[in-house]
């Protein structure tokens, strides 16, 4: 049993980061068909992370009861830039790039996210590199292939790739029977700027976390400062637009319901126990596969007849991306916490710390010390 727990101690950050891209991708699918319904981008933001905030707070008030730090200027601070950077900016830019484009090349195109995250952590120092040795280099070269796989996506497009069940309008959720016209470049720069406030997004929760760790609590107040962000900017756009605001049994209130409580409540407490535990490129280092996962049912929902240039420019991207897992993958902790607190500490540290700690003599020991010299004759 005890070496069972060590095994899942070991895989728990690598299972988190596969239910973050299982979680993602399913959020793609009901976005995409949210957003063929006339979904209000703004408005769906407002209610997803207000639903985030209502689900996570409980969990918070009572599992975070005993290691809920002080709150304080410069920690309050960081989470209104947090709720912006990702609830408001992200996820606008997000959606609108999605609304250019198809399911699967916006989930592509999100895989240029590692690479900024690699390059900030990098100049923020969480981030070791030193250029002489093979595993760095593997880094900044696949932080390079990942972005040219990217350009690839946008620029080259190739020949329609005829799957046996992908027939053109037999959907009616089918992005060309609804006549929306796709426009790559511009989806590209928009999806691109997503990425950079996602990246900045989480090498921030990676430094708020290390003073702030209370995971639950601080997803509450980051979904609840999104939630008030984005009520201000979507009621200075949908003022006079009171329409926008219903919500009807169908894709839009499902895409409000996922999005906050799997894309936004349970999905900021995964990332943040992650981020701490492995940093910020490795969590977003995954990401490639919510692409495979987009693009297999969206070729089912949405009838998304793939391209050969954008398949290979996928698969140059994973190979980046995995050119950066390996070199990062005998790295160390990241860093540390902000106090001494065990608690906060990944648990092979916290096994290593208690092992290091004044331990009490066995009673054999006791026994001896105790017992009275004997006297030879």
């Amino acid at each position: 049993m005890k070496q069972a727990g060590q095994m899942f101690e070991k895989a728990k950050p690598y299972l988190g980061a596969i239910a973050l891209r299982f979680g993602s991708a399913g959020m793609s699918i009901i976005s995409k068909a949210a957003l063929n319904q006339g979904m209000n981008q703004l408005v769906t933001i407002v209610y997803r992370y207000s639903v985030g905030a209502i689900v996570v707070a409980p969990f918070a008030f009572v599992l975070d009861r005993k290691v809920r730090p002080k709150m304080t200027l410069p920690i309050f601070a960081k989470i209104l830039l947090l709720g912006l950077l990702e609830p408001v900016i992200a996820q606008s830019l997000i959606y609108s790039g999605t609304k250019y484009t198809t399911a699967t090349f916006a989930t592509a195109m999100c895989n240029i996210l590692p690479a900024f995250a690699f390059i900030m952590a990098w100049i923020c120092k969480m981030e070791k590199v030193n250029i002489r040795r093979l595993r760095s280099q593997a880094k900044i070269l696949g932080t390079l292939v990942t972005v040219g796989g990217a350009m690839m996506m946008t620029l080259i497009k190739g020949p329609l790739l005829n799957l046996p069940w992908t027939k053109e309008n037999s959907n009616p959720h089918s992005y060309s029977s609804l006549g929306n016209k796709q426009e790559p470049v511009k989806a590209a720069i928009v999806i691109s700027i997503s990425s950079i406030c996602s990246s900045a997004f989480t090498i921030l929760l990676a430094h708020t976390i290390r003073s702030y760790p209370a995971e639950f609590t601080l997803t509450t107040f980051i979904c609840l400062a999104g939630a008030v962000e984005s009520t201000i900017l979507a009621l200075a756009f949908e003022w006079n637009n009171p329409a926008a605001w219903a919500l009807h049994a169908d894709s839009i209130l499902l895409a409000a319901l996922y999005g906050g409580i799997i894309s936004s409540g349970i999905a900021y407490y995964i990332q943040g126990v992650v981020v701490k535990l492995k940093g910020p490129v490795f969590v977003t280092a995954f990401n490639p596969l919510s692409m495979v996962v987009v693009a297999v049912i969206s070729s089912f929902i949405f009838a998304e007849r793939l391209r050969l240039g954008r398949v290979i420019g996928a698969v140059v991207i994973i190979m980046g991306l995995y050119l950066v897992l390996w070199g990062k993958s005998k790295d160390k902790v990241p860093f540390k916490v902000a106090n001494n607190n065990t608690d906060e500490l990944p648990t092979s540290l916290q096994d290593s710390t208690t092992t290091n700690q004044q331990q009490p003599k066995p009673l054999d020991q006791h026994l001896k010390a105790s017992a009275p010299t004997s006297v030879s004759n």
